[in-house]
């Protein structure tokens, strides 16, 4: 069992356990994006199995009235292996969903051109029911921001959280901070909706706001399990809010990132373990 320290930032190991976090979450208004842990797979057969599993909670989704989707990471459906297994596994996962929307999450820059290949391929196919994420930090973004414009389906910008070579990403804080505002507002102008504010920043949920408010286009706002939880419900009460829900056996490693990446998070686990 994930220990309670953990269990903040992981809806439990089984896709039972993650559906039951999301019932609970759908009743304080906020809808759910599951995603099932495990990336990096460099053998056909556990991105197979992973491609399967997402298959078959699709298939419970669908059979419920719940809120949620899915976000699968390239890396974990075979991506590593071969463009071809990304682009089969992703296929099934994508036909599995007759009426849940499938986000893909983006990984490191080597892997944004498939990725994005992918996504326009299976986005049109399904008339818009797939999404792709995007990173303020890649120098590249404003192209590819342009290049998804016209397309269906939906697109997560986030400020970006690899470590990126200064060649081809902007490092400092402040300059991403002013080209995801600058990119938020590109969206806001251009696309007809899809636009998804993936982002813990106040100050740029502010500003986004005050983009649908000038452009009239519908957004959504995504935050992570565990991480100013209380400004997800207050949102809510307004605006259509997805928190991003891991869940898994392989949820070690992931729970370390979250306490590591934030002061806060690092804070909590420290009083949790002392008792406090």
């Amino acid at each position: 069992m994930i220990p309670p320290i953990a269990s903040r930032f992981v809806a439990g190991e089984t896709p039972a356990e993650a559906l039951e976090y999301t019932q609970e979450l759908n009743q304080r208004n906020v809808s759910v994006i599951l995603n099932l842990l495990g990336e990096h797979y460099h053998d056909r057969k556990p991105a197979d199995e992973d491609a399967e599993v997402y298959v078959r909670l699709l298939e419970d989704i669908d059979r419920s009235d719940l809120s949620a989707c899915v976000s699968v990471k390239p890396s974990q459906v075979g991506l590593d292996i071969g463009t071809h297994v990304f682009r089969e596994n992703m296929e099934r996962i994508a036909d599995a969903a007759e009426d849940t929307f499938v986000w893909i999450d983006m990984e490191d820059h080597e892997t944004t051109d498939a990725t994005l290949d992918v996504f326009e391929q299976l986005t049109r196919e399904h008339d818009g029911g797939i999404g792709v994420c995007l990173q303020a930090n890649l120098k590249r973004t404003a192209d590819d921001l342009e290049r998804l414009a016209d397309l269906p389906g939906k697109v997560r910008l986030v400020k970006g959280a690899y470590d990126e070579l200064e060649d081809i990403a902007y490092k400092q804080k402040e300059k991403v901070n002013a080209v995801y505002r600058e990119y938020l507002e590109f969206m806001f102008q251009e696309f007809e909706g899809g636009i998804a504010v993936g982002s813990h920043d106040p100050a740029m949920i502010e500003y986004a706001k005050e983009l649908h408010e000038e452009y009239g286009t519908d957004f959504e706002i995504q935050m992570l399990m565990g991480v100013r939880e209380d400004a997800q419900y207050e949102l809510a009460e307004e605006y259509e809010v997805w928190q991003y829900v891991p869940y898994g056996g392989k949820w070690m490693s992931y729970f370390y990132r979250r306490v590591m990446e934030r002061k806060e998070n690092l804070l909590f686990a420290a009083r949790a373990v002392l008792g406090r």
